[in-house]
């Protein structure tokens, strides 16, 4: 599965687009800059802590090394993209009744002709599916980011500078990214599921329908497909923001080569 890797631009993310156009949130074109946002989001100690950083990678660099390798660069570079590519075919397979009947951990829940609409109009099993899937994303996100740190660190000052405030803005932030993506998403996405849910039965009701069938539900147009492909819309936009700063790493080490 081929596609290009997306580009590290903070101002704009694809999730954030997504939602909405969902009307799950408001366009994020009035909000504050996000280094005013992060500001927000840190305490005295928070600042400290990255400081020490800043100071602890100029002090881990050696004193002369040779200039960034282009190699290196391009190889951190494809790692990002190669990750993304894994994850990406993994959500693809997942979000596809065929995948999710083909066994694996990660299963799309599914529903059948024959089950009570109440019962099977349920959100927690597709909360518990994105759990799991965000689980494979963050390992294979926090694996290629400490790899390109752990790459940067020897090169030259400017870039172990870099690696060690990533380090520290990863664990500094990791509360509030949990925070939003593993909470407040899936209740975005709830929300979403409800507002499909609740459409699909006044169409019911309008069509004076004889009964309701979930095994309908994931046929093309169901409600419930139409929800399967946004929710993996929005897992593969969470890969996207997940890799920026891995991205942003790769990216770094390339115009530190096209300097030298």
């Amino acid at each position: 599965m081929t596609q290009a890797s997306p580009s590290t631009d903070f101002n704009s993310s694809g999730l954030i687009r997504l939602l909405a156009r969902l009307s799950l949130v408001e366009a994020s074109g009035s909000r504050p800059f996000p280094a005013e946002r992060l500001g927000q989001w840190l305490n005295v100690a928070d600042a400290i802590t990255l400081h020490a950083a800043q100071s602890a990678g100029t002090e881990m660099a050696p004193a002369a090394q040779p200039g960034p390798q282009p190699g290196s660069a391009a190889a951190a570079a494809g790692e990002v993209a190669r990750v993304r590519a894994a994850l990406l075919d993994l959500i693809t397979a997942r979000c596809s009744p065929a995948g999710s009947v083909s066994g694996g951990r990660i299963r799309l829940p599914l529903t059948k002709s024959g089950m009570d609409p109440e019962t099977a109009a349920v959100y927690g099993p597709y909360r518990r599916f994105h759990l799991a899937l965000q689980s494979d994303m963050e390992a294979g996100v926090r694996t290629v980011r400490g790899s390109i740190r752990r790459a940067l660190a020897p090169v030259s000052a400017g870039l172990a500078r870099l690696a060690a405030l990533d380090e520290a803005l990863e664990r500094i932030l990791a509360v509030r990214e949990r925070e939003l993506l593993a909470t407040t998403l899936p209740a975005l996405l709830e929300k979403r599921f409800e507002q499909l849910l609740a459409a699909h039965r006044q169409a019911l009701i309008d069509s004076s329908a004889p009964a309701d069938d979930p095994g309908l539900w994931m046929q093309p147009g169901g409600w419930l497909a139409v929800f399967r492909d946004e929710l993996q819309a929005a897992l593969i936009a969470e890969v996207d923001l997940r890799l920026q700063p891995a991205l942003g790493l790769a990216e770094a080490w390339q115009n530190a080569v096209g300097r030298n």
